[in-house]
């Protein structure tokens, strides 16, 4: 009885392996992208000031950073948006007949100004400067909601995965069945430098003071992507 049941597992066995073997896989990946309007952007500005005496250069930089916060207020912006984004001070030397001097101290200070009214970047730099500022290290922009932009790239990920496995299957001379693995690579979002703006903002920026900055919000792209295993026959 032993020996006829061991017979028939075998045998078992062998059919389950013989279907596994004749299973036909297609695993292919796919990328979706959806475009997003930032409507948050982080301006980072801030100044360098030196002098002979290294606590005078100090006292420099923190009088204009203290001028910049009292700019950003009279726009309206939080105190909160407002935060020190570093701060450093180095000597300058100067090197001549082998010998080295310091000759001054420059104090830097920088500032991170969020800003949530897109329309107002420009007028936040122009403040700035304006109350003392000297140094602009960049502007970079988010969207305080992606869960949308997500789950769209996400379907178009899939869709994209689902026509090359498609096109696979056909040059194979087979045709898909169904999905048997789906794997989520991962979403982000990244600035595309593609300017956000409409005829009526351009009219508006020729009414505008010439000597002003315009800044135009990009749109953000967010990306998906997955693997996916498809079964064909």
């Amino acid at each position: 009885m032993k020996k006829v049941f061991a017979i028939i597992l075998a045998v078992t066995l062998m059919f389950t392996v013989s279907l596994a073997l004749g299973e036909t896989k297609i695993t292919v990946s796919g990328t979706g992208e959806t475009q997003i309007s930032a409507d948050t952007a982080i301006v980072s500005l801030g100044v360098n000031a030196r002098d002979k005496d290294v606590l005078a250069a100090q006292q420099k930089a923190n009088a204009i950073i203290a001028s910049i916060r009292e700019a950003m207020t009279s726009l309206g912006i939080p105190e909160d948006c407002v935060n020190t984004d570093y701060m450093n001070i180095y000597a300058i030397y100067d090197y001549q007949d082998d010998q080295e001097e310091v000759t001054a101290y420059n104090a830097g200070s920088t500032l991170a100004i969020k800003v949530t009214s897109m329309d107002a970047v420009g007028e936040v730099i122009d403040s700035a400067f304006a109350a003392g500022a000297n140094t602009l290290n960049g502007i970079s922009f988010s969207a305080s909601d992606t869960d949308a932009a997500k789950a769209e790239s996400l379907k178009k990920a899939v869709a994209d995965a689902k026509a090359k496995a498609e096109i696979l299957a056909e040059a194979s001379g087979l045709k898909i069945n169904r999905i048997d693995l789906i794997t989520e690579g991962g979403t982000f979002s990244y600035d595309n430098t593609v300017s956000n703006f409409s005829a009526r903002g351009l009219a508006e920026e020729k009414e505008m003071d010439a000597g002003s900055t315009v800044v135009r919000a990009a749109k953000l792209i967010v990306s998906a992507s997955v693997t996916v295993t498809f079964e064909a026959e």
